[in-house]
């Protein structure tokens, strides 16, 4: 079944930088951003992360978490969350499960070649536990805001 928008978000867990389990269960009651990237230390990667973090406080002050999801090990992503100093934990989905749930796997071409990665893509999930807002194919610059402002305007 794919995931729309009022889908109530089916209970999941992944491995999570920091030495954490993430369950989805466990924030309920407040608001998630799952933001799916390609690459950790790549440069629209980085900068997408860079954004989120800066605008972290304001995203927690509306009550809501966020953590980004790719396909990179845990130790790749200790190592980015460290080197770019981010204040939000990620999720490392190597075998897919996340991505598969969230429909993110796309064929992709790149110098002619056809590969399967990830599309940029970010969910917010409500209060509930249901999927407020999709944005697929997203580009990089200005995205984190408008994630924030739709937040703000969530009731």
């Amino acid at each position: 079944m794919a995931l729309t928008i009022g889908t109530k978000l089916p209970d999941f867990s992944a491995t999570v930088t920091g030495s954490l389990c993430f369950n989805s269960s466990d924030y309920v009651g407040q608001r998630l951003v799952l933001y799916f990237y390609p690459k950790d230390s790549t440069p629209g990667c980085t900068i997408e992360g860079q954004d989120f973090n800066r605008l972290l406080p304001e995203f927690q002050a509306a009550n809501c978490q966020v953590f980004g999801v790719s396909r990179d090990s845990l130790k790749r992503h200790s190592n980015f969350k460290e080197k770019q100093n981010f204040a939000f934990e990620l999720i490392s989905d190597a075998d897919e499960i996340v991505c598969q749930l969230f429909d993110v796997i796309r064929l992709k071409k790149l110098y002619g070649k056809e590969y399967l990665g990830i599309d940029r893509s970010t969910f917010v999930i409500d209060e509930r536990g249901y999927l407020a807002q999709i944005w697929r194919a997203v580009k990089v610059k200005g995205h984190a805001g408008e994630v924030l402002q739709f937040i703000r305007t969530m009731s």
